[in-house]
């Protein structure tokens, strides 16, 4: 007796990337192939596994903010405040522990500062229905301006328990690379990385696997689509700023474990290349689409642009802003043909689809 063929089995097709799916793709194949001729071209550095960590070590802060963020994007909103608030909550956690606070309660203070910004304006931008950049724009200004009411001059972290805080690493010999004197140089990873690694777990196993995290989407794709699915908009909107304003909040603390210093110029740009991260990672800025994943290979692949610009020589500070503009722009275009070819929005230019 032979047995038939499973029909299900047979009829079964591939289903096609979403458009999440697709633009997370995109990134990371970008992202290995920039590495990979960073790799070919200068060596070095780029060969050892330290490179990444290193990589992350100075921007774990960054991600923690990008992740806040793209939530705020998935669900069609924006927030520029985040730079601020996390320059306000180093200074504030740098004087309070100068002034012999515990680490602990530089904790709970900065992420109290967080949730402060996040409160007050998701309830102006959800319940009052005031435009998110206007609201967001206020918050930075009005963070910015804090930073120098509590301490005009710079400040470094006097405080010995928070000092060995900073320097404690995480060693993984394996990863690790031999000097030219033979001894084990091993891979060191700040701590600020593991939490903005948990971060990132966290925030993708929410958007992945809770009905909240479904809400931002359906917010994002649609708001009256969401609206009558039985979404609360108001509700979702609040909860995406909130969430966004805690983690500029711990962002701030894990900033100070790496600098250990607070001034007025803590995380300049810091919004700005979280956007930019975000739509690198596939974010849009009309919110429904994005990644986690993606956010976490958009802060890479900005971060490695700019290493391999001062690599490359150009160590002026505005060859990496003219590098991330430019970068910006080819993903922000990149995005609109991707979606364009799918048929999301109006059909290719005609300079892009050739002559017939």
């Amino acid at each position: 007796m032979t047995s038939t063929p499973d029909l299900r089995q047979k009829n079964r097709r591939r289903e096609p990337l979403t458009d999440t799916q697709l633009l997370l793709t995109i990134t990371i194949c970008i992202f290995f192939a920039m590495y990979g001729a960073a790799m070919l071209i200068w060596g070095g550095g780029f060969l050892r596994p330290q490179k990444i960590f290193d990589l992350l070590n100075d921007n774990a802060a960054l991600l923690i903010v990008a992740c806040g963020l793209t939530i705020v994007m998935i669900s069609g909103g924006i927030d520029i405040s985040v730079g601020g608030v996390t320059a306000l909550v180093v200074m504030v956690g740098v004087v309070h522990l100068n002034g012999g606070g515990s680490i602990f309660t530089a904790i709970l203070i900065s992420l109290g500062i967080g949730l402060a910004f996040g409160l007050v304006q998701g309830y102006l931008i959800a319940y009052l229905e005031i435009q998110p950049f206007i609201i967001s724009l206020a918050g930075m200004f009005f963070a910015r301006g804090m930073i120098t009411i509590v301490s005009v001059e710079p400040q470094k972290v006097a405080h010995e328990g928070f000092k060995q805080l900073m320097n404690t690493k995480i060693e993984i010999p394996w990863l690790g690379y031999t000097a030219k004197n033979g001894n084990l140089i091993p891979a060191r990873m700040e701590i600020g990385v593991v939490v903005a690694l948990a971060v990132v777990l966290i925030v993708l196993i929410m958007l992945r696997k809770t009905k909240l995290g479904r809400n931002f989407y359906a917010l994002g794709g649609n708001s009256q689509s969401a609206l009558m699915l039985g979404v609360n908009v108001r509700r979702t909107r609040f909860i995406a700023h909130v969430i966004s304003g805690v983690l500029a909040g711990l962002a701030g603390f894990v900033f100070m474990m790496h600098t250990g210093a607070g001034n007025a110029t803590n995380a300049a740009g810091a919004e700005m290349n979280a956007i930019a991260s975000s739509i690198i990672g596939g974010t849009l800025l009309t919110g429904g689409v994005g990644n986690i994943i993606g956010t976490f290979f958009g802060v890479l692949t900005l971060t490695t642009i700019k290493s391999i610009v001062v690599t490359s020589g150009l160590r002026d500070p505005w060859w990496q802003s003219i590098t991330t503009g430019a970068m910006l722009c080819f993903f922000i275009l990149l995005q609109s043909i991707v979606l364009s070819s799918r048929g999301k929005k109006a059909s290719l230019p005609s300079w892009l689809k050739g002559k017939k």
